[in-house]
């Protein structure tokens, strides 16, 4: 593991791993230091998804209001680093605070925390003082000034000055952040979106300590007693889904609860709880499809905050595997049985396949498929009973299984452009749930909060029997069960080890091993899987 300290030896590391390997994955993952489980998650889930992993430590001061604990805050740097290690980082950014504003920035900087201004009205004075020097991000007012941003001004200008540095630093190709800090996530992501920052915003799920409460940093400054005390904000936010589960999808009635929870606790004083569009923070009167419970509250003097999102969609189901694995007869039938849509990701491809072999558009000029894309639309039917597909008007639900189109399909699935443009297809067919959906990355990255995960497999021998037995009509009827089986190893390595969406299972998908199955059998276990996790079938 490196650690660098300047700017001029983190782009040196950056250009010589980028030099040594085109399209190289670089995880970034921009921390405070005094890493916990929380944090150490995040690095697990870029260590899974990029080549490089590097971890920025850096405690801000633009994110500190005068008041606020910045000198103070938690640093422990060699049990970072340590901790870095362990967990497989390829290199620490930790840079001074001259490093990253320069010398004029810094003199502002300290000058304003050495003065601890006493009035509010002189305490903002200090705030913009300290960030004249230096070129400002200002995020939405209507995204900062709500929430945390009503007792924290400035906090967030602060957030998004220094994320945007490192963005630009470092040039990851995936960024990662928790869900504890959703305010700061919304506002990075909507950062990312307006600059057109060619970086993946990753949200991961909030850890917690056994007893519910949200791991942080400052979490350091609570005692044995008041830990147990914080407990009541994700008490309320528990009691608030309940509600929200039983049918009342109102802010009124989620908020009502939330908030009595947290009085039954009087060390707690609540600073607010609010419901909000996760994505614009706009406030919820009714949750639509999804909405965010967020709280904020002090413990003693410490300040804690946690959230909840609240889906008012139909479940999500997952179907990830290697090739061979019958993922989509099942899924098809599945989808049937549970009286859900059935989400064909592979038409997808075979359709953007169609369109450009019908447009004359070579498939190796990366380019002109990324600029045939940007002009294209999907429309669907998802009824795995009449399933049809659309592209730019035109139906091609039996043109795509043309043969023509089935040998040039994965020429355009391994187009990156393509694979997040249909992303964010799938994505948004399942913003009202109600699919099951198969692939390769769909429980892994496409719905990482699916409500049921399956990782469907079977062995080499296996799937090569069955490839035989599909074989014997065509005119490949003559291969050996010996090949087939070399042909599907190989292909499972690449699947596994290639640079977009890799092969993988999900943490917390169930697997199926389909060897002595029948497909009846194997759809049993999944409608069994669904009505243990969901209730019964739809």
């Amino acid at each position: 593991m490196r650690l660098f300290t300047t700017i001029a030896a983190l782009r040196c590391y950056l250009n010589l791993q980028k030099s040594a390997a085109s399209h190289l994955q670089i995880g970034l993952v921009p921390t405070m230091g005094a890493l916990h489980s929380g944090h150490l998650s995040l690095i697990q889930r870029a260590r899974q998804e990029n080549a490089i992993v590097l971890v920025s430590i850096f405690v801000n001061p633009l994110q500190f209001g005068p008041t606020e604990d910045f000198q103070d805050y938690p640093r422990n740097f060699e049990q970072d680093r340590l901790l870095c290690e362990q967990a497989g980082v390829d290199a620490i950014f930790a840079p001074s605070a001259t490093e990253m504003f320069g010398n004029q920035g810094v003199d502002s900087l300290r000058d304003s925390f050495a003065s601890r201004p006493e009035t509010e009205k002189t305490a903002q004075k200090q705030i913009e003082i300290q960030l004249s020097s230096l070129t400002q991000v200002v995020p939405p007012p209507a995204m900062t000034s709500v929430l945390c941003g009503k007792s924290r001004p400035g906090h967030f200008q602060g957030v998004a000055a220094i994320v945007t540095k490192l963005l630009s630093l470092v040039q990851p190709t995936k960024a990662y952040f928790g869900q504890k800090d959703a305010q700061q996530l919304a506002i990075i992501r909507k950062l990312a979106v307006d600059f057109n920052l060619p970086v993946e915003i990753v949200a991961c799920p909030i850890a917690r300590e056994e007893s519910g409460l949200a791991m942080s940093s400052r979490n350091q400054y609570l005692t044995t007693e008041q830990k147990q005390q914080a407990c009541v904000l994700y008490r309320a936010l528990q009691q608030a889904s309940k509600t929200f589960a039983s049918g009342d999808r109102t802010s009124a009635a989620a908020l009502a609860i939330a908030r009595a929870e947290v009085a039954g606790e009087p060390e707690v004083k609540l600073e607010y709880a609010e419901l909000v569009d996760p994505d614009t923070l706009m406030p919820l009167q009714v949750v639509e499809t999804a909405g965010l419970l967020a709280v904020a509250a002090r413990v003693g003097s410490t300040r804690l905050i946690d959230n909840i999102i609240l889906r008012n969609r139909r479940p999500i189901v997952a179907i990830d595997g290697p090739a061979g694995a019958g993922k989509s007869t099942v899924t098809r039938q599945s989808a049937k049985v549970l009286g859900l849509c059935y989400l064909d990701t592979g038409a997808m491809y075979r359709a953007l396949t169609w369109l450009a072999l019908k447009t004359n558009t070579p498939m190796s000029d990366e380019c002109a498929i990324a600029e045939l894309v940007s002009y294209s639309y999907l429309e669907y039917n998802l009824d795995p009973g009449s399933l049809s597909l659309k592209i730019n008007g035109e139906d091609v639900t039996e043109a795509i299984r043309s043969l023509e189109v089935t040998s040039r399909v994965s020429e355009m699935a391994a187009i990156s452009v393509v694979r997040e443009f249909l992303v964010d297809e799938q994505r948004r067919c399942g913003i009202e749930g109600g699919i099951v959906a198969e692939g390769r990355d769909i429980g892994t990255n496409v719905f990482p909060d699916a409500e049921v995960k399956i990782f469907l497999t079977a062995s080499v021998q296996e799937r090569a029997r069955r490839r035989l037995l599909q074989l014997k009509e065509t005119d490949r009827a003559n291969i050996s069960l010996a090949q087939l089986e070399e042909d599907i190893a190989l292909r499972d390595s690449k699947d596994s080890t290639r640079k977009i969406a890799p092969l993988r299972k999900a943490a917390d998908a169930v697997e199926i091993q389909t060897d002595n199955l029948t497909v009846d059998e194997v759809i049993d276990r999944i409608v069994g899987l669904y009505q243990e996790r969901i209730g019964p079938k739809s």
